[in-house]
């Protein structure tokens, strides 16, 4: 049995679970989480190879639900509203799926959580941008540089710093350990592949659980050099657009939303992601 990292903000009222992003940890939930207490039981938790939690190989998709399934338990959690920021996202769906009926999960939230099969065009130039900084052996001025990055985006300071901090592992010569570290990311972004290689319409069918998809209504602006990025992300999320559109008109238990915020949503608006997290779970039967 493998048990993760796991964060129990406290709170009252239905059971939250949180999951992260690629590469990120459980602190991205920070803020989120000290408002959803005003009405929720909150626990985060981070993902095999992230933050704090233990490295599983080969990464698979079923072998983080059974981690987080023993985790929950060992957390006395019987069931939950299971929330995921991207990469989490996609694991909350599939958390959910592994679990029919209401024996573990009430529901599933996915904000901005997709990824794109190898066929997609470009996905080969997005592949070895990925592949290049896969758990790569960061600079001491690491952490520095994830601040200023982040201040483009309106987030501050001291939550960039925070986050930074905890999603990657600090070495003693001062260089820092970027998670999860390269076997692990690379198997990951193969399960992620595997799943996704046929479109996000596929990927949930026969999906029974109430799921609320969130996307982000802003592109995060490309880095320098890699200008052609705008128009890869553009195109993608139009086609998941489209896609997520055709799937919530002909089932009611996927509810499509839209936040006014990047990909980092949870980092930048915060209150708006509680809000909108708080009304999906209010609206929930029973």
């Amino acid at each position: 049995m493998t048990l993760l990292h796991a964060h129990d903000y406290g709170g009252d009222g239905p059971q939250l679970v949180l999951l992260h992003g690629y590469g990120r940890s459980l602190a991205d939930w920070d803020a989120s989480a000290a408002l959803l207490t005003a009405g929720h039981r909150v626990l985060a938790v981070d993902l095999p190879g992230h933050g704090r939690s233990p490295s599983i190989s080969p990464w698979t998709i079923p072998a983080v639900v059974r981690h987080i399934a023993d985790t929950l338990d060992a957390r006395g959690v019987p069931e939950a509203v299971v929330v995921g920021h991207s990469l989490g996202g996609v694991v909350a769906v599939e958390y959910a799926r592994a679990n029919p009926g209401r024996a573990r999960v009430r529901a599933a939230v996915n904000l901005d959580g997709f990824w794109w099969g190898r066929e997609y065009p470009g996905a080969d130039r997005v592949g070895e941008g990925l592949l290049a900084s896969a758990g790569i052996i960061a600079p001491p001025e690491y952490i520095a540089e994830k601040i200023s990055n982040s201040a483009r985006f309106g987030i501050p300071a001291d939550r960039a710093e925070a986050t930074a901090r905890a999603a990657a592992r600090p070495l003693p010569d001062g260089t820092w350990q970027t998670l999860p570290e390269r076997a692990q990311a690379l198997e990951l972004f193969d399960e992620l592949h595997r799943i996704f290689a046929r479109g996000v319409t596929p990927w949930l069918d026969g999906f029974d659980h109430p799921l609320l998809v969130v996307q982000a209504g802003r592109r995060l602006p490309p880095a320098p050099g890699m200008e052609w990025f705008g128009a890869f992300s553009d195109r993608f999320a139009q086609g998941v657009s489209e896609e997520l559109a055709a799937l919530s008109s002909t089932r009611p238990r996927i509810s499509v939303d839209r936040i006014d915020a990047t990909h980092l949503m949870n980092l930048e608006t915060p209150e708006a992601v509680a809000a909108l997290v708080a009304g999906f779970v209010r609206a929930l039967p029973g």
